[in-house]
């Protein structure tokens, strides 16, 4: 019992989990694979969720302070989950951290880069920085990520429609890819 008063208590476990099982599933919407461009891989996979993951970060810079008290909470269980994700291919525990330090300067670089892009509504710029980090060894016959850009696009207009209760309750949702 007495081990109990040291336990950080989070309030909002309940919230984070459902917004990060509403971001994870997006993401992994079968349309991004198919029709998009992005591989079917697991860096394919990384690409996605951290742009998923960077679409509702910025939509939470203007959130009430609850906002973004949950998104910081959904970001450490985004880091969580990739560190978890590296164990289970068989990284060994000396060579994770490694990896996440370098999987944090990606999703951070990306962050600005997309942003960038998006403040703008620069849908070139935003298809360029897809290919280069989706892409890296990006050739003349890599797919074109406009389709995607476009995505991002109405995905960050259509999360700055959403309302603070949506955002308080962890019911924040992306649109579909077209």
């Amino acid at each position: 019992m007495v081990f109990g008063l040291f336990k950080k208590k989070n309030n909002n476990q309940a919230i984070v989990d459902r917004q990060y099982t509403t971001l994870t599933t997006a993401a992994r919407h079968p349309d991004f694979y198919l029709h998009l461009g992005v591989p079917d891989t697991v860096m394919g996979r990384f690409e996605l969720l951290a742009i998923v993951m960077i679409l509702y970060f910025r939509r939470m810079k203007t959130a009430t302070t609850s906002g973004q008290e949950i998104a910081q909470e959904i970001i450490d269980a985004f880091f969580q989950d990739l560190d978890h994700s590296m164990r289970e291919l068989g990284i060994g525990d000396q060579g994770v951290p490694k990896r996440m330090k370098k999987f944090a300067g990606m999703f951070y670089g990306r962050l600005e880069a997309y942003a960038a892009a998006l403040d703008t509504s620069d849908a070139t710029a935003l298809a360029a920085a897809l290919v280069r980090n989706i892409y890296p060894q990006a050739e003349a016959s890599s797919p074109d990520m406009r389709g995607l850009a476009n995505w991002m696009m109405a995905a960050a207009d259509a999360l700055a429609e959403q309302s603070e209760e949506m955002i308080a309750t962890g019911r924040v949702t992306l649109p579909a890819p077209i």
